[in-house]
């Protein structure tokens, strides 16, 4: 308990800046503590900027502050240097499985807390004190620690790679640079790294103003849509209160009509009750056979059988809620146009944001849905047949590896032992010496390749196949197929998977493309034309020829079609 106690007071009484404990501590206004040396020379560095801030709660200060000794730490300091405890770290400063160890530790190793690039070693709190206090380590680069130190280290010469080849892309020594990679574009490590950081920087800023871009849409449209649900439900409502007060004047004529009805058909029944009972009277008096009794009735009943309402009473056909009924159809008639109207203008609001959207990510490709594969058409027969297809290319120097030279009009391509003039450009190869057409492919298409010197491998491959690393290879990817043309043999390259084939040597070979029936012919010619190898696929991007050689002084060159 005791060691946790001292091993406490150690970690509260250590100076932030150099990590140790407090030698001659003072102590700034916003309260922490530092050693006097540490914090000037933190101040000094400040000077330029004219602030003076606080290393660790970041307050500034306008002057800088008189710098006064804290006796009480400076005892306790004392005090635990006296208890010889300092010394045993706790347990979790020692290295786990997963930390970086102190490579100067004996014994049971601490956590290391940085790395240095220039001795390419990483040091504990104790082992890195050097790095601040000698003048020749303090010029050293200190990282965080790295577990991957000895992959700057050259494989073959053993010497640190403090070069990077832009011809091959790749971090070299300088035993490499004089050797295998002299006439190269060789550049420092610190210079090709503080490049890429600006060009990332650069790329950063891009997003992140696509971003806000994005967001400011974004919200444009949830205003559209608390705009949209807002009227909606005002319209609604208005629209609830018109008929439901339609509906109570509907209800209110009706229950009128309807009682000034019920009080006619009252009368009317009231009327057949009278005529019934009169009938009956007539009927008996029909049948008396005294003719005085029969007179003396007759004028009085003659009177009573008058009608006192029939005669009142017009029936006619009635349209009762009809016309409402029309003027209600008609105001939904004309509602839904309205509405049609207003949803085709909001169709084309949203229209519009996707092709602003589309137009912040051009480099995204559309990705359609293949369509069914069509019935293969028959393929041509005769070199005759083969060149009524023939396209006349010609070779894209964006593309082109910095070792290639393009001439004929570039049709032609030569590997040369020495880089290129060519400028940077985001589609040329940086690995492979390869190059693709200008021409992308589509329909039924044949060219034919030419080559001297062996080591040509004539290909094609979608826009989109890597530029750099080990996915650009011809053949290497599922985006792209090429047929080694060695001298003594052939050979089908397609996603890392090669096929051998057997065939007459010569030194052109013909290509026969059919995009839409997913068909790739490659051809001996000579005299005669020998097939190769055929592939059966599905195509779902335009296809662009390539040539990619391998020895130096190989040419291959796009035939002009007679």
């Amino acid at each position: 308990m005791a060691q946790k106690g001292v091993q406490l007071d150690r970690e509260t009484i250590s100076c932030s800046i150099c990590l140790d404990l407090l030698k001659d501590p003072v102590t700034i206004p916003c309260g922490h503590s530092y050693c006097i040396k540490c914090i000037k020379t933190h101040w000094n560095g400040e000077n330029q900027k004219g602030i003076h801030s606080c290393p660790q709660c970041r307050k500034t200060f306008k002057a800088r502050p008189v710098l006064k000794k804290s006796t009480m730490l400076a005892d306790l300091v004392e005090q635990l240097k006296k208890t010889g405890l300092q010394a045993a770290p706790a347990d979790h400063c020692y290295a786990g499985p997963e930390d970086v160890a102190c490579d100067f530790c004996s014994g049971r190793k601490l956590k290391a807390i940085k790395s240095c690039l220039f001795c390419l070693a990483s040091y504990c709190e104790e082992h890195l004190q050097p790095h601040y206090d000698v003048a020749p380590f303090k010029k050293h680069k200190l990282v965080e620690p790295s577990k991957n130190l000895q992959e700057n280290i050259c494989s073959d010469h053993g010497e640190v790679m403090k070069i990077f080849c832009r011809t091959d892309q790749k971090s070299i020594c300088y035993l490499c640079s004089v050797d295998e990679h002299k006439g190269h574009d060789t550049v420092s490590a610190a210079v090709e790294s503080s490049e890429r950081q600006r060009k990332l920087e650069g790329s950063r800023q891009q997003i992140q103003q696509r971003i806000q871009d994005v967001e400011k849409d974004v919200k444009l449209l949830q205003q559209e849509v608390e705009a949209i649900n807002q009227s909606a439900d005002e319209t609604v409502e208005h629209s609830e209160k018109i008929f439901t007060e339609l509906r109570q004047q509907i209800r209110s004529q009706q229950e009128a009509k309807v009682s000034r009805v019920k009080e006619l058909q009252e009368k009317l029944e009231q009327e057949i009750t009278e005529l019934k009972k009169k009938d009956a009277e007539l009927k008996q008096l029909s049948h008396k056979e005294d003719h005085s009794q029969f007179l003396h009735s007759c004028p009085s009943v003659s009177a009573l059988s008058e009608s006192t309402h029939s005669s009142s009473i017009k029936i006619h056909p009635l349209r009762h809620f009809e016309d409402v009924t029309a003027a209600v159809s008609e105001l939904r008639d004309k509602l839904q146009d309205i509405l049609r109207e207003e949803w085709t203008d909001i169709s084309l609001r949203v229209t519009e944001v996707d092709v602003l959207l589309s137009e912040l990510e051009p480099e995204l490709e559309q990705e359609l849905e293949p369509e069914p594969e069509p019935e293969p058409e028959p393929e041509p027969e005769s070199r005759a047949d083969f060149l009524k297809y023939s396209c006349e290319m010609t070779l894209d120097p964006n593309t082109a590896h910095r070792y290639l030279s393009l001439s004929e009009g570039n049709r032609k391509v030569t590997l040369m032992n020495q880089p290129q003039s060519y400028s940077t450009h985001p589609d040329r190869f940086t690995v492979k010496f390869q190059v693709l057409s200008r021409e992308s492919l589509t329909g039924r298409c044949y060219w034919e390749v030419e080559m001297r010197g062996g080591g040509v491998f004539v290909a094609v491959a979608y826009k989109n196949i890597s530029r750099a690393g080990s996915k650009c290879r011809f053949g290497g990817n599922d985006k792209s197929w090429a047929l080694d043309c060695d001298q003594n043999s052939y050979t089908f390259w397609y996603n890392k998977m090669k096929t051998s084939i057997s065939g007459p040597q010569s030194s052109r070979v013909g290509v026969y493309l059919d995009h839409r029936a997913g068909i790739l012919s490659f051809y001996s010619v000579s005299e005669t034309m020998t097939l190769l190898h055929r592939v059966q696929t599905t195509f779902t991007q335009p296809l662009y020829p390539g040539v990619w050689m391998n020895y130096y002084g190989s040419t291959a060159e796009l035939c002009e079609m007679k």
